[in-house]
């Protein structure tokens, strides 16, 4: 196993992490724990979460997937788990936060109820990464920071990331970091796969220049680039959380679906499922090894509802793609380009 450094921390990691925002909706605790131990028995040291979780997000059901994992954890020597949790940011246009009755805020009370909390569901006196799940647009930034920086002088924090941020957003808090000699953030959290890749413009290089890794998350594209959306059904006939979001009464949830789930992307898709087959590998392991493949990548975050479903992703966890795989999925994309880059 190559572990490899989060930004310029002391965190190892697996180049595999283990996703957990399925745990308390598309599967219970027996399985849920099934897939740690999997995950743990091949090498995964890596395991994130969220206050939020399980997704799609419940006010009956919000915390219990962190409560699962640190129920699993007391079966695992602790530091032998790099373990990332996040404090949800304020009301987005994709949905409100049904946590602290849909008030929350990157701002020193929330962050500071926020890690307690998980810390309390988690049952550990640390966490080692603790990230911003999403920007807060009206928080300024130094008071977010600061109130960050005090939960790592006391311990209860070891390193700081961000996610679903813009290069913007990301340089802004690098600079007041530095300027103010806070804590800074270490990762950013992103989407980020082969229909996806729009973090290859600015963010890739503020990554490469600061020495920020990605965690990428959404490795398969919401479950298209497994091809289960490329059979002879219609797409919103396929089993799968974008086919049910096809469906949904919520305008929001039925954009994220066309976005990732359309005819350009899905003919994409086939070709890549090509790519795999004439290379003896399954869909999900290229996807999975491709989105690792960056040097600016620390470990590409991997999900699952099932135990056995892991196999194909955890086959990419020290797979390095041959130039010849690269090349000819860098051709697909140059030749079918959708609105995402």
């Amino acid at each position: 196993m190559q572990y490899r450094y989060i930004g310029r921390t002391g965190l190892r990691v697996s180049p595999i992490c283990m996703g957990t925002m399925t745990f308390g909706t598309q599967c219970d605790k027996k399985e849920a724990f099934r897939i740690m131990d999997k995950a743990y028995a091949h090498g995964v040291n890596f395991y994130d979460t969220a206050e939020l979780y399980p997704v799609p997000p419940a006010a009956d059901l919000a915390g219990i997937t962190e409560q699962w994992v640190g129920e699993w954890m007391q079966t695992k020597p602790r530091d032998s788990i790099i373990l990332a949790t996040k404090v949800a940011g304020a009301a987005s246009g994709w949905f409100v936060p049904p946590i602290r009755h849909g008030l929350t805020a990157i701002d020193r009370f929330h962050i500071e109820r926020a890690v307690e909390g998980s810390l309390k569901k988690l049952n550990t006196d640390h966490i080692d990464l603790y990230q911003m799940h999403w920007p807060d647009t009206i928080v300024p930034i130094e008071e977010s920071l600061e109130a960050f920086d005090r939960l790592v002088r006391s311990g209860k924090v070891r390193y700081l990331g961000t996610s679903n941020d813009t290069a913007y957003g990301t340089t802004k808090a690098l600079m007041t970091s530095h300027c103010k000699g806070l804590a800074r953030f270490e990762s950013i959290q992103n989407n980020f796969s082969l229909l996806n890749r729009r973090f290859l413009d600015e963010l890739s290089m503020l990554c490469e220049k600061e020495q920020v890794s990605l965690l990428p998350y959404s490795p398969l594209a919401g479950g298209v680039l497994s091809g289960k959306y490329n059979q002879a059904m219609k797409p919103e006939e396929a089993h799968g959380r974008f086919a049910d979001y096809l469906k949904s009464p919520h305008q929001r949830q039925r954009a994220m679906a066309q976005r990732f789930m359309n005819d350009k992307t899905l003919a994409s898709t086939q070709q890549y499922l090509k790519i795999a087959t004439d290379a003896g590998m399954h869909p999900i392991t290229l996807a999975t090894a491709w989105s690792k493949q960056f040097s600016f990548v620390a470990s590409t975050i991997i999900g699952a509802t099932r135990a056995e479903q892991l196999d194909a992703s955890l086959a990419a966890m020290n797979l390095t793609l041959s130039d010849e795989i690269l090349r000819a999925c860098d051709k697909v994309h140059e030749n079918i380009l959708y609105p995402m880059g």
